[in-house]
């Protein structure tokens, strides 16, 4: 429960909003952007409805600020897998931390990014846009990692970066959905494996 302090009516007073905001994501994460009620929302966040206003702002706004917080905190495995020395480390990385996130026991199953608004009516539609762009970054950055890979000649110069940064985020993406239907992790590790026996080589 909030604590109310004296203020103008309707500041977020007397609770902890980088709590709230985790609780939110997981919310959004469980439930998706449309599953995901204002009454569920304010419950898991301990605030009122007009405190949830104040300190973030709408539904959407909200669901973009969980949208940030998972990108650094749940899915911050992506930029780090950038970072691997080889284009077959970085892809391995990628598919593990996919398969890490997706499937951890205290948190929900799937990817916020991939499941947050697959559908969505129109009221949704802006958000489902914003994750198709989340979707979309993802990629263009694994695009732009393997491009490196092929101008450096780790790569063979016949290698279409694109193709293979989509194979790699569809792969990813896939992963999830798998992990939100129940697919145990070992099983996914097995599949992410047998996907990169055939890794391109110089």
């Amino acid at each position: 429960m909030e604590t109310r302090k004296s203020g103008p009516i309707g500041r977020p007073r007397g609770f902890d909003a980088d709590e709230a905001l985790e609780r939110a994501m997981l919310v959004f994460w469980e439930h998706g952007y449309e599953g995901a009620s204002l009454a569920t929302l304010t419950n898991a966040m301990g605030i009122s409805t007009t405190s949830m206003y104040a300190a973030f702002g709408n539904k959407e706004e909200l669901f973009r600020k969980a949208l940030e917080r998972y990108t650094e905190g749940p899915s911050a495995y992506l930029p780090r897998a950038l970072e691997e020395p080889t284009a077959h480390g970085v892809a391995a990385a990628i598919l593990t931390g996919a398969i890490r996130t997706t499937t951890r026991p205290a948190q929900p199953n799937g990817c916020l990014g991939v499941q947050g608004a697959l559908t969505a009516s129109d009221s949704g539609r802006e958000v489902r846009d914003l994750l198709i762009t989340w979707r979309d970054n993802s990629y263009s950055c694994v695009r732009e990692r393997f491009q490196r890979a092929v101008d450096d000649g780790e790569l063979p110069p016949e290698t279409d970066p694109g193709l293979l940064a989509r194979y790699v985020t569809t792969l990813a993406f896939g992963i999830a959905v798998q992990a939100a239907s129940g697919v145990p992790r070992d099983e996914l590790q097995g599949m992410a494996d047998a996907a990169l026996r055939n890794w391109p080589l110089p």
